[in-house]
């Protein structure tokens, strides 16, 4: 039996934002993140570049916990968790 730790997040929602341009990846996760509850995450996959080192930051700045950012072929899983 496999015992879930307290601290892992639990996602609510997964935003797949490849292909998509910057500022509109940044503009769609903050929608996104309006819409679900306060501690609650948001997984994001953003393409690398511009993508991947904006969103985070902007997100970051907003006041919500970057939880984890993640490589993966040609792309980044992003968790979010919402803090305001």
């Amino acid at each position: 039996m496999e015992i879930e730790s307290v601290n892992a997040p639990v996602l609510v929602q997964r935003l797949d934002l490849r292909g998509v341009l910057c500022p509109m990846n940044y503009v769609r996760t903050k929608l996104v993140l309006e819409r679900i509850d306060h501690g609650q995450c948001l997984e994001v996959i953003l393409d690398e570049g511009d993508p991947v080192r904006n969103v985070p930051s902007s997100v970051a700045e907003e006041g919500h916990e970057v939880v984890s950012v993640t490589p993966e072929e040609l792309a980044f899983r992003v968790v979010i968790r919402k803090r305001t």
